[in-house]
């Protein structure tokens, strides 16, 4: 028994130093690769810190995956009305894209609109002519430029001159179309038309029934300012108060330059 204990003891003393031996190689190796790691981010070029200016700057973002622009126009595979209104129209229509889509789309149809962007220059300041009234859509009271939908055998600006008598009861002299955009074309097909109406002169309005207006005149620069802080919040309206304060500008620009011998 004591030969068989004393050969136990030997063959474990041997596992043990093997055991030893062999955790000792492990941290050596462990060791080396340590070492190697950082002898390898040494050698690594640092990364120069960006400068405040640098991180201002936006990023440029690579969409690859995008479809390209083609001039080709979509095909419509089959169409139904699904709801008509005495204003619009919804249909869903199973379209064929410019793209390569093929998907189902619900478009609200609309005959057109036109804006008034009504200037009364009397004063020598520019006042732009808003009306306020309640919106329903919006949940609130809406500070607006004049507009309406064009009605069946109406051309844009005979729809102008109309819209602006009936709302505001006045009429005017100069008229020209200064911008032309897509309401909400991500599902609404209403294209509207603003023109700059000037030489003024006051009438009767004759409004519809369901209508409750109030008119302002307001500054040109006041107009600008209610569009930066929130108080104007109708598309329409702040596309033709910025574009008649770029026009005001240009002019001014111009003026100087002339007075200026340039």
């Amino acid at each position: 028994m004591a030969s068989v204990t004393g050969s136990g003891w030997a063959a474990g003393g041997k596992r043990m130093r093997l055991t030893r031996g062999l955790l000792s190689v492990q941290s050596a190796s462990r060791t080396s690769r340590t070492r190697l790691v950082t002898a390898q981010k040494r050698l690594r070029p640092r990364r120069r810190r960006k400068t405040t200016e640098e991180l201002r700057k936006p990023a440029l973002v690579l969409f690859t995956s995008m479809p390209k622009a083609t001039k080709k126009k979509a095909r419509v595979i089959s169409s139904r009305e699904s709801y008509r209104g005495p204003v619009f129209w919804v249909t869903t229509d199973d379209v064929l894209e410019p793209t390569g889509v093929r998907t189902s789309r619900d478009v609200v149809r609309h005959s057109g609109s036109v804006v008034v962007l009504a200037v009364e220059e009397s004063s020598g300041s520019p006042r732009v002519l808003l009306e306020k009234q309640y919106r329903h859509a919006a949940g609130r009271f809406l500070l607006e430029l004049p507009a309406g939908r064009i009605d069946e055998g109406e051309n844009e600006l005979k729809a102008a001159k109309r819209e602006l008598l009936e709302e505001t009861g006045y009429s005017a002299r100069s008229w020209k179309r200064v911008l032309h955009f897509w309401a909400s074309p991500g599902f609404v097909a209403e294209a509207m038309s603003i023109y700059l109406a000037r030489n003024l002169k006051t009438g009767a309005a004759q409004p519809e029934d369901d209508e409750v207006i109030e008119l302002k005149l307001v500054p040109i620069k006041k107009a600008v300012s209610m569009v930066l802080k929130g108080t104007i919040q109708d598309a329409k309206t702040i596309a033709g108060v910025l574009w008649l304060d770029q026009q005001r500008r240009k002019s001014q620009t111009r003026k100087n330059s002339v007075s200026n011998g340039m």
